[in-house]
């Protein structure tokens, strides 16, 4: 099942390491289940969130910057803009999301002059997303978004990188499946 892939995708935390502009490295995968309207739905709860980090260094998250209330807030803000209202009493969609973040995750790099390649640590990142149907208890909806992670980036960077990994990854939320 390929909602089940995309679990396994945030354990490995693998994706590109090159990265030209702020958000060109952010790869972004959603996956519907068979035969769900998504547009029928219209509140949603929050179940749980994990920060899953290993960042022995401290060196991820900026010490003015709370990682976990940003991406509340850019999820609320897309799951609004697609018409759902956030509830605590009888929702339609239970929301759970985690973030994974691994500092020490080695792979070879090609050095640009010697073509050789060699063991180096490459920080990854991913945000996963998915949403439960209340009375069924199945998952009809996930979304990952993967990218680098850098130590250096400033708190702003980092926001926008967050905005825009979630809002991609709801742009075709509600629209019938091809």
């Amino acid at each position: 099942m390929k909602i089940r892939n995309l679990l396994l995708t945030l354990a490995m935390l693998l994706f590109l390491s090159a990265c030209a502009t702020l958000t060109e490295d952010i790869q972004v995968e959603t996956e519907t289940a068979p035969g769900v309207n998504l547009a029928s739905y219209k509140s949603f709860a929050w179940v749980a969130s994990a920060e899953i980090v290993n960042d022995p260094y401290g060196n991820w998250e900026p010490t003015d910057f709370d990682a976990d209330a940003e991406i509340k807030f850019h999820l609320l803000k897309e799951l609004r803009n697609k018409g759902l209202e956030e509830t605590t009493r009888n929702p339609d969609l239970l929301l759970v999301f985690a973030a994974g973040v691994d500092m020490q995750n080695l792979e070879f790099v090609e050095n640009s002059k010697t073509k050789l390649s060699s063991l180096e640590e490459v920080p990854k990142g991913a945000l996963l997303v998915i949403m439960v149907d209340s009375k069924t208890r199945h998952a009809i909806w996930a979304g990952i978004a993967k990218g680098d992670v850098k130590s250096e980036r400033s708190t702003e960077d980092v926001r926008k990188r967050i905005a825009y990994a979630v809002k991609t990854m709801f742009a075709d939320w509600g629209k019938p499946a091809q």
